[in-house]
């Protein structure tokens, strides 16, 4: 049975590659099927507010085959990314609000790409659920939407006919995600071959860069913060350094969590694994070497941390960023 796809054409700023690409993909699986005397899969129609709307702060003109209230039902939402400038954008956006939880309880499936999925969580259809977005709007994300449960390291998020997905241009892996499980495995394969974009990615960790959030009014936390930042040579106990800061332990890591969404083990582990990645990107040293220079003395444990937090091994991590220090 032919799927109907409505991919949103937001007012503002939003991502016209987000658009076009998706509109481009739902048509190359039509002319694939075709080829292949099948019947085509999906009707594809770009859906906006009005027959006119200007995208990338008016550097194009997109003019979508329907206007919301002409839709009357759809089996799936593309929305792509809107403007980094997210309270405003939202402003701009909220007739598509109403519009997008009305097609999902008649039964349609949304799935959002990028920041997209600020306007997504907007709808409330995201409350109690898994997101992903772009690892940069985490920390805001996390204070605009605190009912909605964020894994900023996946890159494809599935729940209840909802899908999200991490940042840019893995909206790609979005597509084949959502091109397999309507056209099955081996038309999925087949355009990532054609795009050639890798199938089956599902982690954005190994591209995030922590830089801490710091946005927040806890002035003493925030001190914390930078001895952290300023000793990430050294072994920091949490416990010693609560009481430098003259707060008792249970209060510090309540107001530390707080102000920061980590608890302060999380923060310290990230702070110096981010300090590691950058040795092994721009360095000749050793794994060994750099584990030393934050702080580690145990490989195995410094291994497991590094993995869990950028789903690669150091070796693997150096090898991905560091053309020069290859290990062949």
């Amino acid at each position: 049975m032919m799927k109907h796809v409505s991919i949103l054409v937001p007012e503002g700023e939003g991502s016209l590659i987000d658009v076009i690409g998706a509109y481009k993909a739902f048509r190359r699986v039509n002319q694939y099927l075709e080829d292949n005397d099948q019947d085509p899969m999906f009707t594809v129609q770009l859906v906006g507010a009005s027959r006119n709307m200007s995208i990338e702060g008016g550097l194009f003109s997109v003019h979508p085959h329907l206007r919301l209230e002409e839709v009357e039902r759809t089996d799936l939402i593309i929305i792509p990314a809107i403007s980094w400038n997210f309270s405003a954008s939202l402003a701009r956006n909220q007739a598509l609000l109403p519009w997008i939880v009305q097609q999902y309880r008649q039964g349609a499936e949304v799935a959002s790409m990028c920041i997209g999925g600020f306007l997504l969580a907007a709808t409330g259809l995201l409350n109690g659920k898994s997101c992903s977005t772009h690892w940069m709007a985490a920390d805001v994300f996390r204070r605009m939407f605190p009912e909605v449960n964020l894994v900023v390291e996946k890159v494809i998020t599935d729940e209840q006919g909802i899908y999200t997905n991490g940042g840019a241009f893995s909206f790609v892996n979005l597509l084949l995600y959502l091109i397999e499980k309507y056209c099955g495995r081996k038309t999925a394969i087949y355009c990532s071959k054609v795009f050639e974009v890798d199938i089956d990615r599902n982690c954005q960790s190994p591209f995030t860069m922590f830089s801490g959030l710091k946005d927040h009014q806890d002035e003493e936390i925030k001190r914390a913060q930078l001895f952290i930042e300023n000793n990430v040579d050294k072994k920091i106990s949490i416990g010693q350094l609560a009481t430098q800061f003259g707060i008792g332990r249970r209060n510090f890591d309540r107001r530390f969590i707080k102000a920061t969404h980590n608890t302060p083990a999380e923060y310290l582990q990230r702070v110096k694994i981010e300090a590691a990645k950058k040795m092994l990107e721009t360095s000749r040293k050793t794994v060994n070497e750099v584990m030393y220079e934050v702080g580690y003395i145990d490989l195995k444990a410094f291994r497991e941390v590094f993995k869990r937090i950028t789903g690669l091994s150091p070796l693997e991590y150096r090898n991905k960023y560091n053309k020069e220090a290859v290990v062949l």
